[in-house]
């Protein structure tokens, strides 16, 4: 077991990386890209860089090296569905090259309102990036554990994913998702008692649509194909997040951008297994079924 100390030592060590890293784009001043995602993320998804095609499918070749970043602060962190936390920044940088690409994400906040609970995490993404498509391993890291320790904590711990997320071109911006757990504290016991490893499974259709004056219209719909942590191992298939988001965008010169956003996520499997109405209670989130969030970020383009 850690000590308070050891913890101490990694979040520290993970911060001060996550901010070399997240530099690294701005101290080169490279021209780049960043995405509003999440990524996966929590919300910083691999950058879209993909091969050209004609048609529909009118990515460009990725060329030489790229870099992106994005940082935000905003009143919620939710993921999938979930509430992870409240008020909280969070950042990300990436760097790619022929649409291979390493992306790392960092969230640092409290878990509720009550401010008692801080909960930082580091996300790492390693993947390959072409013709629409992003396939990437993803690694969430919680500090309540080593790295890459998968063993069971009774209060998260670390995840690794396999995902895959296809876009059809930036003229129909649809995108399909799939991510599953390969490694994690992920298993239930069934009606014999036997313990079941869930695979634990999200499926996400999503649509981005632009609009006048910096505004876009984000709107997605995610299920869990089979009993999973998305409906905390109690049900089979469910509907855990139908989600609006309204952005602005500005531009500050030619490489950077600010936005404004607003969200709003409903989980219709937590509404269903209250059997009741619509939950907002602030003293303890993680019980709500409706879920609202403003961000303010600053990225590159």
């Amino acid at each position: 077991m850690h000590s308070k100390r050891d913890n101490i030592k990694q979040i520290t060590r993970a911060i001060a990386l996550a901010f070399f890293v997240g530099a690294l784009p701005f101290v080169f001043n490279a021209r780049a890209y960043a995405e509003d995602t999440i990524p996966s993320s929590a919300e910083a998804a691999p950058p879209a860089s993909t091969g050209g095609r004609s048609g529909l499918d009118d990515y460009s070749k990725p060329v030489g090296l790229t870099y992106g970043a994005q940082a935000r602060i905003q009143t919620a962190y939710m993921w999938r569905g979930l509430y992870c936390g409240a008020f909280n920044m969070q950042a990300s940088a990436n760097v790619g090259y022929g649409g291979l690409y390493f992306d790392m994400w960092w969230n640092i906040g409290v878990t509720d309102w009550t401010f008692r609970t801080f909960e930082p995490e580091v996300d790492l993404s390693l993947g390959f990036s072409r013709w629409g498509l992003d396939i990437y391993a993803l690694y969430i890291h919680n500090f309540n554990c080593g790295f890459f320790d998968f063993t069971d904590y009774p209060d998260k711990g670390n995840r690794l994913e396999l995902d895959v997320r296809y876009t059809v071109s930036s003229k129909i911006p649809l995108s399909f998702a799939w991510a599953t757990r390969i490694a994690a504290a992920d298993s239930y016991l069934n009606a014999a008692g036997d313990t079941i490893r869930a695979y634990s499974s999200y499926a996400e259709i999503s649509y981005t649509q632009a609009l006048p004056y910096g505004l876009s219209l984000y709107g997605a719909v995610g299920i869990s194909p089979w009993r999973s942590v998305y409906s905390y191992y109690k049900g089979d298939f469910v509907v855990n997040n139908v989600e609006v988001r309204l952005r602005k965008d500005w531009s500050v010169g030619e490489r950077c951008g600010l936005m404004l956003q607003g969200q709003l996520c409903i989980n219709p499997s937590a509404i269903a297994a209250d059997k009741s109405s619509v939950q907002w209670n602030p003293q303890y989130p993680f019980n709500q079924s409706v879920n609202a969030n403003i961000a303010f970020g600053v990225y590159l383009k």
